[in-house]
């Protein structure tokens, strides 16, 4: 039996892929729950309807995601912690405190996106990569200075 995924399905395919799968588990299964429909030509036409929409917005969501990669690559945040001897940090900066430095500069990132490759644990410059679409990764300097 031919399908239609409606919906992301784990170990089966994407939504929009046309899969091919056994008719119990289509049946009694994937179309119950919505998660797929059969495969036809009106159904067909939908499908790459809403494949051609996706594309647009991906193109445009990535454009976004650049433009803010080019305003995040010339910007400079500072992060004031308390030091000790050496210049080295109680703790670590993580990427909460990275992600409200970038807040203060009205620029909304989520934590998850931030990518540290290497623990920061004493004052100095870092570079920050910053993961904002799957094609496009920012590149941020981080001033860690004394209190």
């Amino acid at each position: 039996m031919e399908v239609i995924l409606i919906q992301d399905v784990d170990k089966l395919g994407k939504e929009g892929d046309i899969v091919k799968v056994k008719d119990g588990y289509g049946r009694n299964y994937l179309i119950p729950r919505k998660l797929a429909m059969t495969s036809n030509s009106r159904a067909l036409k939908l499908v790459e309807a809403k494949k051609k929409k996706r594309q647009i917005e991906e193109e445009k969501r990535k454009r976004e995601c650049e433009e803010l990669s080019k305003k995040i690559s010339s910007l400079s945040c500072t992060i004031t912690v308390e030091a000790g001897v050496e210049d080295k940090i109680f703790g670590t900066v993580t990427t909460e405190m990275i992600k409200n430095a970038f807040r203060q500069d009205k620029i909304e990132v989520d934590k998850k996106q931030i990518l540290i490759e290497e623990p920061i644990n004493k004052l100095g410059v870092y570079q920050v990569k910053i993961k904002l679409h799957p094609e496009v990764i920012a590149s941020a300097r981080i001033w860690v200075v004394k209190k």
